[in-house]
Order: C-alpha cells, then structure tokens, then sequence
C-alpha cells in the first residue's frame, strides 16, 4: 500500500476535564472515501477540526503527504461545515463568484455548476434555496479551490430521503475525479453506500476501524429472518431457541434455504416473512450498546 496522504497518531484533544477526543490513530489514502463515524458527542467534528488546521490538538501529530500539518493545508483541502452562513440577496452564480474571488486559483464555476447540479436555480436569492439545493451550493463551494482533500461534516442531515440519495450521487461523482473525501455522518446507510474506509468513534475513542464490509463479516456470520409468531409452533421456536419477540420471531441462521425447508418441512406459513443481513446499524448496536442516532 502507499504512504497514506494523511496519518493521524494518538490525536487527543482536552477541554478542562473533558476527552473530547482521546489518542485515536488512523490513516487516509489518497482517493478513497474515509468516513468517521459515530452517535452526536462522539468527537467527529473535533477531530475534523484539527485535521483541516482549525483548532490544535492536544497532543499527537498529525501529518499530511510525508510532513506535519501547517496552516498551509488550508489552500489543498475544501470543506462543508453543518453550519455555514450565506448572504442574503445574493443569487447562487454571484455566491460562487464571491467564494471564487477568495483564492488564487480556482476551479471553473462552469464546472462546478455542471458537477453540483446548479444549474435549475443559478439566479434564485440563497434564502429561497431548500435544503437539499443549499447544500449542493455548499458542495461547490467547498470544491471551488480544487482540493486535494473534501471534508464534509455531517452533509445531509435534515435533508429528506431523496435529497440524501441526490448528495450521495454528487459525492460519488467528485471521488471519481480522483478526490480524496472525508465524510463524518451518524447515517449508517450513508456510510454502506459511499465509504471505502471507515473509523468507528465513540466517547472520544476508536472503537472499530476497516471497510464496510470487513466490519460486518467480522462481526456476523447470520441472517436474521422474521416470521408472525402466529406462523410458528411455539415448541419449534422453543426447540430451536428461536427469539419469540411479541408478534414476530427472530430466526438467525447461517444458511437461510436450510431454514427455509425446515419451515416448510414443519408446515410454517411463510406469508409475511422478511429476512435481513446485518448492516452497521445493528454493528454499533452491538459494539455501544445503544443506536447510532440516540
């Protein structure tokens, strides 16, 4: 594998009495989607912070392309925040005008019109956008000095489930330029679509690191099926200590056709049946103890 373009190693920052992110370690390669992920609290958004040279850590370094991190870093890196303020009666082209005046270089506002899917409200005043099109302003902005590194903190919360789907196909569109992308969300779907690495965070610490996927094998080897326990015998379930969860069963297996047949061999109606494969929800369920969003 390469030199990771950003190397992160026992980063902790302290407010008072407070670990608000406590010796955590990681690596980003160049191109990937990295996602860091965790419940409101967990430290997502500090350590972000201290990735794009905002606040200063603690303790620990943190090294960009073979060196320590300086200010400099700021004219290679783009970044959405959950929270940014745009001015009131401008039009979306003369808010990127205004952002693209900021920096020596930029990329084309033809381009970023074109990747962004502005185009069908370029002249609309910023405080008639909704909120899936602010945030696809926002996007460009963040893109408008050509960065090396995207952090986008927390991108589409609020955003209804459509506008989410919209964004991620947006996201997916800049990585194939060949950008590097670090995503902090506490939507678990969103994290399974678009992260090739991912850093599980809670109270300040890491506490699971790979790919989607490496996460879930790690973690389980089962389907989960669920049948109306009126389709049931309850001395079957009992036999083979299947979950009976009021009006449903849980039945988790490692080979659902074998399952399959056992219910038919028994005379289980399958009407109603639904069978699921874990996914991180249930992951951070079982690593914390309590849901991603509580």
């Amino acid at each position: 594998m390469t030199n990771p373009l950003l190397q992160v190693t026992d980063l902790s920052k302290h407010y008072k009495e407070v670990k608000a992110v406590d010796e955590i370690s990681f690596s980003i390669q160049a191109g990937q989607c990295f996602g860091l992920l965790g419940p409101n609290g967990a430290g997502k958004t500090t350590t972000i912070e201290m990735l794009e040279g905002i606040i200063a850590p603690t303790s620990g370094s943190i090294v960009y392309k073979g060196k320590p991190i300086t200010r400099d870093i700021a004219n290679e890196i783009g970044i959405q925040f959950q929270h940014t303020a745009l001015q009131d009666f401008l039009t979306v082209k003369e808010t990127l005008q205004l952002f693209a005046s900021f920096y020596e270089q930029t990329v084309s506002i033809e381009s970023l019109i074109e990747v962004c899917d502005l185009a069908d409200f370029l002249d609309r005043d910023n405080r008639l956008l909704s909120g899936g099109q602010r945030q696809r302003l926002l996007l460009a902005i963040a893109l408008i000095n050509d960065p090396q590194i995207v952090f986008l903190d927390e991108p589409t919360t609020g955003l209804d489930p459509q506008a989410r789907r919209n964004f991620w196909t947006l996201i997916k569109r800049i990585k194939a330029q060949g950008k590097t992308v670090v995503l902090t969300t506490h939507y678990m779907d969103e994290a399974e679509q678009l992260c090739d690495h991912i850093v599980i965070v809670d109270k300040g610490k890491i506490i699971e690191s790979g790919s989607p996927r490496q996460l879930l094998n790690r973690h389980f080897d089962k389907v989960f099926m669920y049948l109306p326990s009126e389709h049931i015998d309850q001395a079957l379930a009992q036999e083979h200590q299947w979950q009976v969860n009021g009006d449903s069963v849980e039945i988790q297996t490692q080979d659902v056709e074998e399952t399959l047949s056992l219910l038919l061999s028994k005379g289980a109606s399958l009407e109603g049946l639904h069978v699921k494969s874990a996914n991180l929800d249930d992951l951070f369920l079982k690593l914390t103890g309590h849901s991603l969003r509580e």
